[in-house]
């Protein structure tokens, strides 16, 4: 009850909910806790069955480091001239269809709908950038 009665002063001592809001108290309270019991998790303080503990002894045995596929600079060139050449096909098309999928989020509309019509004719990199614009980038408080 302490803690609930020292919560609601810190937050009316913000202006009330909503002058709390503007400064992202309630959102950095909820990151701090998020990132607490991450670590608790990761340093094995806070148990969870089937996921930091109790491997299954019989199990595929644990691997100390893994070796990552890395794409060789052929691979990477080809990606990257596959992905000219979808702009190129679509240059005429794509600057319609992410105003579209701008527009549906602005409309607050069925932005599932546009999306898969979207993906048809723009690459993610674009359909990224149009959302950003218009919904903006969540940096995470550190």
């Amino acid at each position: 009850e302490e803690a609930v009665l020292a919560e609601f002063e810190k937050i009316a001592e913000r202006g009330g909910v909503l002058g709390a809001m503007e400064t992202g108290y309630q959102r950095g309270k909820i990151q701090d806790e998020s990132m607490h019991y991450e670590m608790l998790k990761h340093t094995g303080e806070l148990p969870i069955i089937g996921v930091n503990t109790f491997r299954n002894p019989k199990g595929d045995e644990v691997l100390e480091s893994l070796e990552l596929a890395r794409s060789t600079e052929e691979e990477k060139q080809s990606q990257l001239q596959r992905l000219t050449d979808f702009h190129t096909l679509h240059a005429k098309e794509s600057p319609a269809m992410l105003k579209r999928l701008q527009q549906a989020v602005i409309d607050n509309g069925n932005v599932f709908e546009v999306l898969m019509d979207a993906v048809r004719v723009c690459s993610l990199g674009q359909i990224t950038n149009a959302l950003f614009e218009v919904g903006g980038q969540y940096r995470r408080n550190m």
